[in-house]
């Protein structure tokens, strides 16, 4: 499941239920699901645990719930102006809690099965191109030699951005985040997979890195070398480099704690506004950037599969959606007969 954006309000409390915990130590212990998976299937399931309460008077009986519950809940959501998207994940959720019910002979059926949802609007993922991919990578040293800065146009109601002030940035700052959008870029890396690297997970003479991905699955991803000669120059930044179990890019210098996707998010907002790109754009489009990439220039689909840790081929697809758009873009303007 996706992160939903911060919000301002604390998320409610998880609700008292047996089922729902024992799912949930579930995905925690025998899954290896990342803390944001746990967290976002806990707030779906206490989502409509309350629903149900609230509704039906009583709280959700598992084994007793029709496929009429789950389309009354369905409308609900729709009421509440949902995206398609969002409903999709909430049901996802609860099919995927079914299938553990029905694993441990809890429930024989799901009666989310055949539930017909809304239809997902097909988009293609968004990604830099090659070029801007350049401007992005230089953008955090541009900033700390004080170069102009190339900053996009605000957006509609958004005021024009200023200088920051704060204090000091440490000097290892503007190379750590280089060597992160670096290794980012050249490894393909989720958010949550780059804050869990360890010194000892890069081979330097292979010039590969081990990567714990979703469901703790380890995989092997070739690095590049000016990934690898950028995480040299930060460390070399440090007062002390890191151990082998201690993470590859560090909170600050002063810390062996590791980065929060949180921070990075923040950094990369930045950086992008310093290369005149959308401060929109998430880390995972940097990943996106990354396949797309690789299929242009003739990786085949099921190397690259392989490379993002994709279980299922589908999901690699979509970026041939991307190349293939493009093709025909550019025969709609080169052929005469087009």
């Amino acid at each position: 499941m996706t992160k939903p954006p911060p919000t301002s309000t604390p998320a409610p409390e998880p609700v008292a239920d047996a089922f729902i915990d024992r799912f949930i130590r579930h995905l925690t212990t025998e899954r290896g699901a990342s803390p944001y998976t746990v967290r976002n299937y806990s707030q779906v399931l206490s989502e409509f645990h309350r629903w149900h309460e609230h509704d039906r008077q009583q709280p959700p009986v598992w084994r007793g719930l029709q496929r009429d519950d789950f389309r009354a809940y369905l409308r609900q959501l729709g009421r509440q102006k949902l995206s398609r998207s969002a409903i999709q994940l909430r049901f996802s959720a609860l099919r995927t809690f079914y299938k553990f019910l029905a694993r441990h002979a809890e429930v024989e059926t799901s009666p989310i099965k055949n539930l017909l949802l809304p239809k997902l609007q097909k988009r293609l993922p968004r990604f830099l191109t090659p070029r801007q991919m350049e401007d992005l990578l230089g953008a955090p040293l541009r900033q700390a030699q004080g170069r102009p800065v190339r900053r996009c146009a605000p957006a509609p109601g958004e005021p024009e951005a200023g200088p920051r002030a704060g204090r000091p940035v440490e000097p290892s700052v503007p190379q750590r985040d280089v060597a992160i959008l670096e290794t980012i870029y050249s490894c393909g890396l989720r958010v949550s997979e780059l804050c869990g690297l360890r010194r000892e997970d890069i081979s330097w003479n292979e010039q590969l890195v081990c990567v714990r991905g979703k469901g703790r699955k380890e995989r092997l991803v070739p690095i590049g070398e000016p990934a690898l000669f950028a995480i040299r120059q930060y460390w070399q930044l440090l007062p002390n480099p890191p151990a082998l179990a201690e993470p590859v890019f560090l909170r600050s210098s002063r810390s062996a704690k590791p980065m929060t996707p949180r921070t990075l998010q923040s950094r990369l907002k930045r950086y992008l506004e310093i290369a005149g790109l959308d401060p929109h754009l998430t880390p995972h489009k940097l990943r996106h950037s990354y396949a797309t990439h690789l299929l242009d220039a003739g990786a085949d689909l099921r190397s690259v599969q392989e490379l993002l840790g994709h279980a299922h081929l589908v999901t690699t697809q979509v970026y041939t959606h991307v190349t293939t758009e493009r093709l025909k873009k550019a025969y709609d303007r080169a052929h005469p007969r087009a």
